[in-house]
């Protein structure tokens, strides 16, 4: 009898230590999330599953044209995602359709179709990214004040890959 008790603690030691490890990475290091709509497309397609790197931010700050997830402000138990457009001290200005950061037009090969908004010239707050989905037609993004500037402290991480569909399988930016 003594023997398969040590195996059943063998095994429930295991199983606990599974349990945390697993809790450890979901919660400091990587994430699954499945995009909800279409407001990134072409790059994501709803429904696709993707791998978010959770603790990247901690070593550095988002950088221009990376796709992040981060929790909408006015509700924060939902998540979007979008690409970074600009960070902080960047200009961001929208006219003609056309996206134009430190007055520089952004080539953006991207994008499902121009943006049919115009955003005035602005200057993205220190801590804080500008963020648009790449179907900007159908995004609710940094143009709109319910999102506004996104501050780092509402950034849960950055999507690395989509990995369902497996025939959708890819790397992102």
């Amino acid at each position: 009898m003594s023997s398969l008790g040590e195996e059943a603690k063998d095994w429930l030691i295991s199983i606990v230590i599974a349990v945390v490890l697993a809790f450890f990475i979901r919660e400091f290091i990587v994430e699954l999330y499945i995009v909800d709509g279409p407001s990134m497309r072409p790059t994501l397609q709803s429904q696709e599953r993707l791998v978010v790197n959770k603790f990247i931010y901690n070593f550095r700050e988002p950088q221009k044209n990376e796709i992040l997830v981060f929790e909408y402000p006015r509700d924060r138990s939902r998540d979007f995602i979008k690409r970074v457009i600009a960070t902080a001290g960047d200009t961001v200005e929208i006219k003609a359709g056309k996206v134009f950061v430190n007055d520089q037009l952004l080539n953006e090969d991207y994008i499902l179709e121009p943006t049919r908004s115009e955003y005035p010239k602005s200057t993205v707050p220190k801590g804080t990214v500008f963020v648009m989905g790449d179907n900007r037609n159908n995004s609710e993004d940094s143009r709109f004040a319910d999102v506004g500037f996104v501050p780092f402290n509402l950034i849960k991480g950055k999507a690395m890959l989509v990995f369902w569909p497996v025939a959708q399988f890819k790397t992102l930016p």
